[in-house]
């Protein structure tokens, strides 16, 4: 398993696409990052996915890293509520 972390700057026309196939995969933390644990596998459907969909001025960044255990998360503000779903 991977612990990966999705960021996007998808055209507005395809926003709703993007996030309809992002959320099969990770769990949507704020507006256009989603992150969570996913199987080598998993991460190339997603890609092959996005692929398929985003643009030459759509921009979509992955960071990766083995595992989350030495990953720290800080949040400054308000985390994103589950009500905010499209």
């Amino acid at each position: 398993m991977l612990y990966v972390i999705l960021v996007y700057d998808i055209d507005e026309t395809r926003v709703a696409k993007v996030l309809k196939i992002c959320r099969k995969y990770l769990t949507w933390v704020q507006r256009s990052v989603f992150e969570g644990e996913i199987t080598e596998g998993n991460l190339e459907l997603l890609l092959n996915e996005l692929r398929k969909t985003v643009r030459d001025k759509d921009n979509i960044i992955i960071y990766r890293t083995p595992t989350k255990k030495n990953f720290k998360v800080e949040v400054i503000g308000e985390s994103m509520k589950d009500d905010f779903i499209l």
